[in-house]
């Protein structure tokens, strides 16, 4: 298996443990705009992910476009001028950046919360804000201050030049479409009645195209008439789209990576087939999987089908979801970036807020009596949730706490990534683990105390009655993947608050399986033992 960095993956195991992938490896950070350069190869910038690449139409191999998962944070979506610089928009900080065709990378501009959509025409550059109040803008070369087009708009995002030299944009938030004279005026209603448009393009005869995210459909607009035609209906979650010079038109999708094409007749063909763009927290639900990633929550069935319960896309999403326990096969708890932390009825996607106002959420774990362990990173705190949505501190002066394990006779374990160690908070508190690197993910099952340690790659089982410590597995897939920026992105405020921080999750099933989020090549991996001894590799 090939993770996100092209290199061969595979665990090192202790004798009497096997190990296999439930689902992925995903090739992309999930798959935002895309533009095909001067090279003719397809770029997709990927806005988690902290990297663009190229992709091969084919075989769907992935390959890091060099310096820009070093030097740019956050790439969103891209356009070309004529000198083959590449001008990117990183929304979660704000700014554009430019790349020239020797691999220079440097701020061609900044102060643009939430920069989005990007165009470039003539060697024009045009910029917008995808925010509520977000702005239209054309950017310069020589220094000039940004001239603004337009102001005020609901969530606008990826553009482009029509045939009458109009600047088409989608707004978002309104479900419309909207242009403007490039010479500025008040923009002009083109288009509504979308679910939720993210993108505007045109194809060779200049017909604009547009991806609605809510329905997944792809819709074909005559600019003169306004009359629509239906060319596809995929999944939700797309993102963008773009067509080669034969006229083939590609899609990408933001919920779960995939970037695929679509034929006259509206067929999908897959080039990178549908994946996760983290994974974080991970939970146990019956005979299913739940994985909190990124844009989505997802849920994976035995044979490997993905479904997602809870995405960007859908309306009353509840935010950046980083941790997720299952009370049930039909009831989730999650953690959100925003602070939040909601139920999710697995079956229809409802969700309902269970507590509010909190900092930098974590790992969430059901207790035998009902209530909620949450560990609070921003606080250095372990909280319990009641059943009324009282919270309540059981632990306080931690560094970062991230995961948290229930046992049965009420206590709990919870992991201090930044301290290096794992607590045990009960009648008191006491150190079960320290010296290690970065603890996140915990698990109990019977007598034994998982530890997935994401800066050292390794998964540690602990004998809780003998105090017994072995290593069950080395080099796993979590963590940054190399060529990606790593740390926290300050995310979005009203749309995706920050920060967006990684979290390498771990679960057991009920019958001794165990789940590791592989966030380094966007896998859920599955290690069973296999008999009695769990030596170290």
């Amino acid at each position: 298996m090939l993770s996100r960095d092209g290199v061969e993956a595979a665990p090192r195991l202790a004798e009497g443990w096997r190990c296999s992938r439930t689902c992925g490896p995903s090739p992309l950070c999930g798959a935002n705009g895309m533009r095909f350069g001067p090279d003719g190869r397809l770029h997709v910038a990927q806005a988690y992910g902290g990297q663009v690449s190229t992709l091969d139409l084919e075989s769907g191999a992935a390959e890091v476009v060099p310096s820009v998962g070093e030097e740019i944070r956050s790439p969103d979506d891209l356009a070309f001028d004529s000198s083959g610089t590449m001008y990117i928009t990183e929304p979660f900080v704000g700014r554009v950046s430019a790349r020239s065709p020797d691999g220079r990378v440097r701020v061609f501009a900044d102060d643009l919360p939430s920069a989005n959509g990007i165009a470039v025409y003539r060697d024009r550059l045009f910029v917008d804000e995808c925010r509520p109040g977000g702005r239209l803008l054309e950017l310069f070369r020589d220094g000039r201050a940004p001239r603004v087009i337009a102001d005020n708009l609901q969530l606008p995002n990826a553009l482009m030049v029509g045939p009458d030299e109009k600047l088409y944009f989608p707004e978002v938030g309104l479900g419309q479409i909207w242009r403007c004279d490039l010479a500025g005026g008040p923009p002009e209603r083109f288009l509504e009645g979308l679910a939720r448009p993210t993108a505007v393009k045109f194809d060779g005869k200049g017909r604009l195209v547009t991806t609605q995210a809510d329905s997944g459909e792809v819709t074909r607009v005559d600019v003169q008439t306004r009359a629509r035609t239906t060319l596809a209906r995929v999944r939700p979650g797309l993102d963008n789209l773009e067509f080669d010079g034969d006229g083939r038109l590609f899609l990408s999708n933001f919920v779960d990576g995939g970037v695929s094409e679509i034929s006259g007749d509206g067929s999908e063909r897959r080039i990178l087939w549908p994946g996760l763009v983290g994974p974080f927290g991970i939970s146990a639900a019956g005979d299913r999987v739940l994985v909190a990633d990124v844009f989505s929550l997802v849920s994976i069935s035995p044979d490997g089908e993905i479904d997602h319960p809870l995405h960007f896309a859908k309306p009353g999403f509840p935010g950046f979801p980083r941790g997720v326990a299952a009370a049930s096969a039909s009831l989730a708890y999650v953690t959100v970036s925003a602070g939040n932390v909601v139920s999710c009825d697995l079956e229809s996607g409802e969700t309902s807020l269970v507590a509010e106002g909190l900092e930098e959420l974590y790992g969430v774990a059901v207790a035998p009596d009902g209530t909620l362990l949450v560990a609070e990173g921003g606080t250095g705190r372990l909280l319990r949730i009641g059943h009324g949505g009282d919270v309540s501190a059981i632990a306080a002066g931690l560094g970062r706490p991230s995961g948290v394990a229930a046992a049965p006779d009420g206590s709990c374990f919870v992991s201090d990534r930044d301290g290096g160690r794992v607590l045990h908070i009960g009648a008191d508190t006491a150190t079960v683990l320290d010296g290690l690197g970065s603890p996140q993910g915990l698990a109990v099952h019977d007598d034994e105390l998982f530890v997935l340690d994401a800066l050292r790659k390794e998964l540690i089982v602990v004998s809780l009655s003998s105090g017994r410590r072995s290593t069950v597995a080395r080099e796993l897939p979590v963590g940054f993947p190399p060529g990606t920026p790593e740390g926290s992105l300050p995310g979005i405020p009203e749309l995706m608050p920050g920060p967006l921080t990684t979290f390498a999750g771990l679960a057991v099933a009920p019958d001794g399986a165990v789940y590791v989020a592989g966030d380094a090549e966007g896998s859920v991996l599955e290690l069973r033992r296999e008999g009695p001894d769990t030596s170290q590799p």
